[in-house]
């Protein structure tokens, strides 16, 4: 096990990779622990969660609602929880996104601490403190930038991810390397997805390297006022075709970085397109997708990046870095209509 204490401006959160979920008891310290998951999460480790205190929520991007929100508080109500009760969301993006939002709010802010059982949980969703609902289309669109007391990374969990889960994860893997680590780039080139999901030591490196480079941009930036947007590449037109579209997440993002490294090309001199197109569709990510245009800008122009008629928008130098510059909606209309 590695363990990482890393400070933000709340406080510090502990990072455990590669440990246990037997550690929660230690973890909780003595404290009451009520875990909350999703109906995939808790058939698939249900010998694991049963000696919990547990919520069950609907699995699915379908089910990240103000609804959802206001049902987990309502049975946190039920079963008397107080403001010493830890919060433990074991899943996927949407479990901690969830889990995250109803602890901020309830009794005005419970402690929370997260059980990432994705790989896109692993290196991104579960990390950095935003957590939040979606409003119909418009993704994130409510929501808190709070921190949890701790991430618990067992890679156990991982033995029943669907084939499908893995590849929507590595959208964020990749978005990494080719936003701040040229060198994981060149080695996601040279690796399969294979190999990754059968060599143990690999994987935890591989998530430990990737949840880093998340951790620093975020103590950096908490609030994103600067280098916190990077995160965003491929986010923009991503968010917005992902409910429209239902397609799970990383692979909207997949195809929002394929917009976005075309626009670096035609905008900041980006020569990599192609080797960055070659490596979604290595790790078997979709670089397309058709869909109304007028319906995506319009999701678009509600991103909360924009600011006026224009768009914070991360565009690519070379893989490894990129940069953030204000694009006007008007161009980005433009870009995408002649895609």
């Amino acid at each position: 096990m590695t363990k990482k204490r890393m400070a933000f401006s709340s406080g510090a959160t502990h990072f455990y990779f590669g440990a246990s979920l037997d550690l929660l008891p230690e973890l909780a310290n003595g404290r009451r622990v009520i875990m909350l998951t999703d109906s995939n999460v808790y058939e698939a480790h249900k010998r694991k969660l049963k000696k919990h205190e547990i919520i069950v929520i609907p699995a699915g991007e379908i089910n990240k609602t103000q609804a959802t929100v206001d049902s987990v508080i309502g049975s946190l109500v039920q079963m008397q929880a107080d403001r010493s009760t830890l919060l433990v969301g074991i899943g996927g993006g949407v479990v901690t996104d969830i889990a995250g939002y109803a602890a901020a709010i309830y009794m005005r802010g419970i402690a929370v601490g997260f059980l990432p059982t994705t790989i896109l949980a692993m290196v991104d969703a579960a990390i950095g403190g935003k957590n939040g609902v979606d409003v119909g289309v418009y993704k994130n669109m409510v929501g808190t930038i709070r921190q949890p007391e701790f991430l618990l990374y067992d890679y156990s969990l991982l033995k029943t991810l669907p084939h499908e889960e893995w590849v929507n994860g590595f959208a964020e893997v990749i978005k990494h390397a080719v936003i701040k680590d040229g060198a994981m780039f060149r080695l996601l080139k040279q690796t399969k997805l294979a190999t990754l999901k059968r060599n143990g030591d690999l994987l935890h490196k591989l998530v430990m390297r990737n949840a880093l480079i998340k951790i620093k941009i975020v103590q950096q930036d908490e609030f994103e006022k600067g280098d916190r947007k990077l995160l965003n590449f491929g986010h923009t037109l991503g968010h917005a075709i992902e409910n429209m579209l239902g397609l799970p997440h990383g692979h909207a993002i997949s195809i929002g970085m394929v917009y976005a490294a075309h626009l670096s090309a035609q905008l900041n001199g980006f020569k990599k397109t192609m080797e960055l197109i070659q490596l979604l569709e290595q790790y078997e990510l979709p670089t397309h997708a058709s869909f109304d245009n007028a319906e995506a800008i319009a999701n678009l122009a509600m991103d909360k990046k924009r600011l006026n008629d224009t768009i914070h928008f991360v565009l690519l130098e070379k893989p490894g870095k990129a940069i953030i510059r204000p694009v006007g909606i008007k161009e980005l209309e433009a870009k995408i209509n002649e895609a």
